[in-house]
């Protein structure tokens, strides 16, 4: 799976998943709430029922004739009787409590006891919650959300690779007309770029030495965009020859090679090119590197414009004058098929594979920029 793929499922999920889950949690949290009213309502009830107990063992009390009146007694449920005054008479609270007393985690019911018996006139009746009941719900609750949360995560799953198939065969048919593409500039460039430098070698007419050069600058192009695509076609990943590369004569050669291209636009090249300065990196990504950034250079600067390349221990930074990146696009840029100007021509890789070469060798991609004024791009290898 590509990274725009995974990137678009991701999100899909996140959506997704975030929606799921908070109208689960809503849903639960009403369930939960509902059930556990019932629940405390129903324990509330039983204490209505032993109040209707306790008045009639209060009534056979009041019609008693023995000598000795056994108050009645239950361990989970606590009782006390009150005088027409609600003044305490009797009970089996631990201490003696007021009429209007309440305790944390206990239930209460208290009622009238019409007629008065053995002089009470109210009845309270107090027992513990019973949260056995609560927390058995309170877990089953829980377990729901979270078989819920895995079916729906493998759900997400599958209906997110159905939502970027679309965009894998979108992808998919690209790829396939940039390889058909390549296979077809290949033969052509080829013969073009061969030709030119025979006719430069050998021949001895110079009227036409223009129209040659506006040949070999659009050639050279053409080569350089086959490059790139072919890169993209391989998707970054091919076999590479880590070797040392002897990065200053590269540049210097890859400068002469854009100079027909940077004539174009009378551009002044400024070059600040350490010696002799070796970096271990496969050639081919070097020169993917290093002509991606002077071809943009040249491209997206201005008539009469400044093209400056610095090349040191530390890094490599290409300056130029040219149109640059809005602020607002600059943290895009670096995506594939991206364009920040669309003045000039182009696909919208350069500066991808610029990122995806500095990813594969842990360099660190800068790029500084200002509309209208000029664009700095660094790479840098060491601190």
């Amino acid at each position: 799976m590509l990274a725009s793929e995974k990137r678009s499922l991701v999100r899909f999920l996140v959506i997704y998943l975030l929606s799921t889950l908070l109208l689960f949690s809503l849903a639960s949290w009403i369930y939960y709430t509902s059930s556990k009213d019932h629940l405390i309502d129903t324990q509330h009830e039983s204490l209505k029922y032993e109040a209707e107990g306790l008045k009639s063992t209060l009534m056979h009390l009041h019609q008693s004739n023995d000598d000795r009146l056994y108050y009645p007694y239950n361990e989970k449920i606590r009782t006390a009787l009150y005088d027409v005054d609600k003044n305490y008479i009797f009970g089996t609270f631990d201490t003696v409590p007021q009429y209007t007393d309440k305790e944390k985690n206990m239930l209460y019911h208290r009622t009238k006891i019409e007629p008065y018996y053995l002089g009470a006139a109210y009845v309270v009746l107090a027992r513990k919650i019973d949260r056995a009941s609560i927390e058995a719900l309170q877990k089953s609750v829980i377990l729901f959300m979270l078989i819920a949360g895995v079916f729906f995560l493998i759900l997400g799953y599958f209906l997110g690779r159905l939502f970027v198939a679309p965009m894998r065969e979108s992808l998919e048919k690209m790829n396939h007309f940039i390889q058909d593409t390549t296979h077809e500039l290949n033969t052509p460039i080829s013969t073009i770029l061969t030709n030119i430098e025979l006719i430069e070698t050998f021949g001895k007419h110079t009227e036409n030495r223009g129209e040659l050069k506006r040949i070999e600058i659009a050639s050279k192009t053409l080569s350089r965009i086959y490059d790139d695509l072919t890169y993209l076609n391989l998707n970054h990943q091919y076999h590479r020859d880590v070797s040392k590369v002897n990065l200053s004569e590269l540049i210097s050669e890859r400068i002469l090679y854009f100079t027909a291209m940077a004539e174009t636009k009378k551009l002044q090249v400024i070059t600040h090119i350490s010696s002799n300065l070796i970096l271990d990196i496969d050639k081919n990504d070097a020169l993917r590197l290093v002509d991606n950034l002077l071809s943009n250079a040249i491209k997206y600067n201005k008539q009469y414009g400044r093209l400056e390349v610095i090349l040191n221990d530390n890094g490599l930074r290409v300056l130029d004058t040219g149109v640059g990146i809005k602020k607002e696009k600059l943290h895009s840029i670096l995506q594939r098929f991206k364009r920040a100007n669309k003045s000039e021509g182009g696909f919208g890789i350069g500066l991808h594979i610029v990122s995806k070469v500095c990813e594969s060798y842990s360099f660190e991609l800068e790029i500084d920029s200002t509309e209208n004024k000029g664009t700095e791009v660094k790479i840098l290898w060491k601190k």
